[in-house]
């Protein structure tokens, strides 16, 4: 290991109840270096930080920081060694001003009493070496997201640290604002800092790296030298998929347009366009960000949109809450089943129906009809359990899933919202919601498909939209779906826009 190498990870892995997310990844960290860190959606990128930072704790392997074998057991053992993170989601206090946000724990005194006047020139002086304006005094929720990310910086040159962490740090920046941040970038490695860089936009990466890292299925890929590097390498080193673990699923005949969708804004949305048919799976795609959540939100009616007007099996329609959205064949599975998808408390029966009684009229309860009902989707969808009254965190993450679909089975509805359907759960399961999902479309339902699965996406998709910036940038039909086209599209590369009218 030489001088400047400040980290040195040596064969780390990392396991989650038995299953290996991050295996043997060897690699150094240099100090004055912009070490940029690339991947898919689920690569491993955010298990890294979270090892380095002390957020996990890796289960094989060794850390060595100069040269020095460390433990890095939470993170304060990462910030007392001098590595610092920083989000992609703001972590200062809101209500707090710039230069309290600095000092929260590390606060100037003279005697017993605060130095305030201390702290505050401090701040300024920093503020000043980051080439920024923002008042020392200025309360944090005031902020825009790119002075919050300035001011994340400066606490980390506070504590001097050698090392800096940035992930996804310029997501939802206006183009002045990230060419501002990558300017602080290079002027943190001109003073020797060195820069962990983890970004999906290329052009930021071909602008300020010195080491570019691929990591796939938490593997490292390789580590390339930015100079000779083409953009091509990087997204076919991101890609590198044999196509045989590709789902394919039955062809499925599609029918007359069952729902339209033209100019949706709103919840950082942009004009979206786009229709799909009975009987075919459209798929969205696009990097973290992207705005693919944020629209099934908005076409779900639980977050209200700006503009934009919407048609089921040619009648316009106001989807301005989920109940009206029930009442007019719309199901939404969401991203995250145990936040927002279940009550992990109740029992599988109450978790069927719940949805239901958005249909039924009255108020009453009917219990043999709710037993008959969560019997049904039990048997339908292969649930393991013993009882419809066991309650539902004590499932495996493929039969949660399962329970989820079955709630939304239960109102038969014809038009379906997948929001990573497979994520968290064994191939096996996967196999299973994926059949479920072609029966709906041979039944002539229609399915909008998010998923950052890209296997699962080509190979279930009739079409794909790929978003970014809360716009849809391109559609792709049938024969012209690729892995790199489409990743092309997600992270800014430089191939003509396919842009949806």
């Amino acid at each position: 290991m030489d001088n400047e190498t400040l980290i040195e990870m040596k064969n780390i892995g990392k396991s989650f109840f038995g299953v290996t997310v991050f295996k043997d990844f060897s690699l150094n960290f240099r100090q004055g270096e912009v070490h940029c860190i690339c991947g898919e959606n689920g690569a491993g990128k955010s298990t890294l930080i979270k090892i380095l930072s002390g957020a996990y704790q890796p289960n094989g392997g060794e850390i060595f920081f100069e040269g020095k074998k460390v433990v890095i057991d939470s993170p304060r053992d990462a910030i007392r060694l001098g590595i610092q993170t920083i989000y992609q989601e703001h972590t200062l206090y809101a209500t707090l001003s710039v230069y309290e946000n600095l000092f929260v724990g590390q606060e100037y005194t003279a005697g017993l009493v605060l130095n305030k006047k201390a702290m505050v020139e401090k701040t300024k002086e920093i503020l000043r070496y980051l080439d920024s304006e923002i008042d020392p005094y200025a309360i944090i929720g005031q902020l825009s997201g790119s002075q919050q990310k300035v001011v994340e910086i400066a606490r980390c040159l506070i504590v001097r640290a050698k090392v800096v962490i940035m992930d996804e740090p310029t997501s939802s920046f206006s183009m002045k604002e990230i060419q501002h941040l990558l300017g602080i970038v290079r002027q943190l490695k001109k003073d020797g800092i060195c820069i962990i860089y983890i970004s999906h936009h290329l052009e930021e990466v071909f602008q300020i790296a010195d080491q570019v890292t691929v990591i796939r299925d938490g593997v490292k890929v390789g580590t390339y030298g930015i100079e000779g590097l083409s953009e091509e390498q990087l997204i076919n080193s991101m890609v590198g998929r044999d196509v045989g673990s590709f789902y394919s699923r039955e062809t499925v005949p599609v029918g007359e347009v069952m729902f339209r969708v033209e100019r949706l804004c709103g919840n950082g949305v942009k004009d979206i366009n786009f229709e799909i048919h009975k009987g075919e799976i459209l798929g969205f795609s696009g990097m973290v960000g992207a705005g693919k959540t944020e629209m099934a939100q908005l076409l779900f009616g639980a977050v209200r949109k700006e503009s934009g007007k919407t048609w089921i099996k040619g009648k316009s329609v106001e989807i301005n809450s989920p109940k009206k959205a029930i009442e007019n064949g719309m199901c939404y599975i969401t991203e995250s089943r145990q936040h927002t998808g279940l009550f992990l408390t109740h029992s599988i029966m109450v978790n069927t129906v719940v949805v239901n009684y958005n249909k039924r009229k009255g108020f009453l309860v009917n219990p043999r009809l709710d037993r008959k009902i969560s019997e049904e989707g039990v048997k339908r969808l292969n649930i393991i359990t013993t009882t419809i009254e066991k309650i539902v965190k004590e499932l495996s993450g493929g039969n949660q899933q399962k329970v989820v679909l079955s709630k939304w089975f239960s109102v038969e509805g014809e038009i379906y919202i997948f929001d990573e359907p497979t994520r968290g759960i064994d191939v096996g399961a996967k196999e299973e919601i994926y059949k479920l999902m072609t029966l709906l479309v041979k039944e002539g339902k229609c399915i909008l498909l998010i998923s950052s699965d890209m296997p699962e996406l080509i190979g279930m998709s009739n079409r794909i939209f790929v978003m970014r910036g809360g716009n849809v940038v391109a559609e792709l039909n049938k024969g012209e779906i690729s892995e790199q086209r489409i990743l092309k599209y997600s992270i800014g590369g430089t191939v003509q826009s396919e842009a949806v009218n």
